[in-house]
């Protein structure tokens, strides 16, 4: 059971582009979230909400990995070079902007989208 954002997006397609749904990541860490998270279970403690338009952009609201957004807040580290090696090396880790990988949600028959249903509980 994973506590999801009212205003997260759908789960895309396997394969399809990552759309910030943040399932993957609140379902379990990967093993750079381990670290991080130091738990094998549970959320990710890097994982990170972004509001809609948040950046000065007109982008919806979507979860985003705070390794890769801002790696700084998520370690303590403040040196611009380590944060800049450090983002770069983490989106290759994870390899963002490759496709969804995260197995199909299943959603128990009667439930309620959580877009739906802000209060559901997947």
């Amino acid at each position: 059971m994973v506590h999801l954002h009212s205003s997260a997006p759908p789960q895309p397609d396997q394969g399809a582009p990552c759309n910030g749904c943040g399932l993957c990541c609140l379902a379990e860490p990967c093993p750079l979230g381990m670290l991080v998270s130091r738990r094998r279970h549970g959320p990710c403690a890097a994982l990170r909400w972004r509001e809609e338009g948040a950046g000065g952009d007109a982008a919806p609201g979507r979860y985003v990995c705070g390794m890769v957004a801002d790696p700084g807040e998520v370690t303590g580290w403040r040196s611009a070079w380590a944060v800049r090696l450090m983002r770069a090396l983490v989106r290759r880790w994870i390899a963002a902007g490759i496709g969804c990988d995260a197995p199909p949600l299943r959603v128990p028959e009667g439930a309620v989208h959580p877009q739906k249903d802000p209060g559901n509980l997947l």
